[in-house]
């Protein structure tokens, strides 16, 4: 073959060099686009964070509650107390011991940030004995136990008074001790009538009913107020709850209490109508009975420790004396 004449083509050096420079100036904007496309992820990412969280804030600002956070915790709860009640239901005696210990503790720590000296260890182990008392003993074997848990924890107080810096007047030694009287009555008394109740025959139904109703108020109340809300209903206890929010949970309460009366608990329409509407009643009361202990302690919730719910009297509060209510209902009814 004739060699190519001279001046024409490229040398052999040259072309490798042009090649390399074309694949660099390919990479390079390979680079640019691709690193002005995670850019424009990022900034869309982060506008729609902040949409996000601008809702959220619109909503807690509402509602009062991170509503992602109080939904996913709620589901967490409902799901483990679903689960024992269907089950095994004496394993219900574990999910009500530790909501009635920690709710015992975190309201005696609130009440001793208040200036209530409440002994902590023995009112956790007195709260946790009657939940086992309340299923195997009943109602009789409970109220031994609740009474001498509330002996127990006034015994404990009255040692402390050996110690120089749990000394004080006589007026607050029985200020600790009515303090200390309170939450065994607010917290493990009224919590083991659900325990009691479940441990009934077919009482386990009952249990997941009213709990299926409370939920579902507190749920239609938050909606509607969210939605709604503009008249307060107690303003100077709870700025938060409207009367919208009351008319949309009693609606809930209605329709849940009839449709889980008829097919959960085999009983008439009207029996789901009154067990609805008393458990609006009772939650609503529970409700208002915890904002104004939180009004008279100065926080807004009794602790920190469930992600968007506060404390676990704050999920509690509706829940405690419904139980009560539940199981007097099952008594007259069942």
């Amino acid at each position: 073959m004739p060699n190519p004449p001279e001046g024409t083509g490229v040398p052999e050096g040259q072309g490798h060099g042009l090649k390399r420079l074309r694949a660099q100036l390919k990479r390079e904007e390979f680079e640019a686009r691709a690193h002005a496309t995670r850019d424009d992820i990022r900034a869309q990412i982060a506008a729609t964070r902040a949409q996000l969280d601008q809702a959220n804030e619109k909503i807690e600002a509402r509602a009062g509650r991170n509503l992602p956070l109080a939904i996913l915790f709620g589901l967490v709860l409902g799901v483990s107390m679903l689960l024992s009640l269907i089950v095994v239901k004496a394993l219900f005696m574990i999910v009500a011991a530790v909501l009635i210990g920690f709710t015992a503790l975190e309201l005696a720590s609130a009440l001793r940030f208040a200036g209530r000296d409440v002994p902590r260890v023995p009112t956790i182990l007195a709260a946790l004995a009657v939940v086992p008392a309340a299923f195997y003993l009943g109602d009789g074997g409970r109220w031994l136990v609740f009474l001498g848990g509330v002996l127990f924890v006034a015994l404990w107080r009255t040692a402390e008074l050996a110690r120089a810096d749990h000394r004080g007047s006589a007026e607050d030694f029985w200020k600790d001790v009515g303090a200390g009287t309170f939450i065994q009555a607010y917290v493990p008394f009224l919590g083991s009538f659900a325990v009691l109740l479940t441990a009934r025959e077919g009482g386990e139904w009952w249990t997941l009913a009213f709990l299926l109703i409370v939920v579902s108020v507190d749920i239609g109340a938050y909606a509607s107020g969210l939605l709604l809300g503009k008249h307060p209903m107690a303003p100077r206890i709870s700025p938060k709850k409207t009367w919208e929010g009351f008319g949309g949970s009693v609606v809930v309460a209605v329709v849940g209490g009839v449709i889980l009366g008829v097919l959960m608990l085999g009983q008439p329409w009207w029996v789901g109508l009154i067990f609805g509407l008393t458990m609006v009643a009772t939650g609503t009361i529970g409700d208002l009975t915890e904002s104004l202990i939180k009004r008279d302690l100065g926080v807004k919730d009794i602790s920190t420790w469930l992600p968007g719910h506060g404390g676990f009297l704050d999920r509690m509060d509706s829940i405690l004396p419904s139980a009560a209510a539940a199981y007097a209902l099952f008594l007259l009814i069942a």
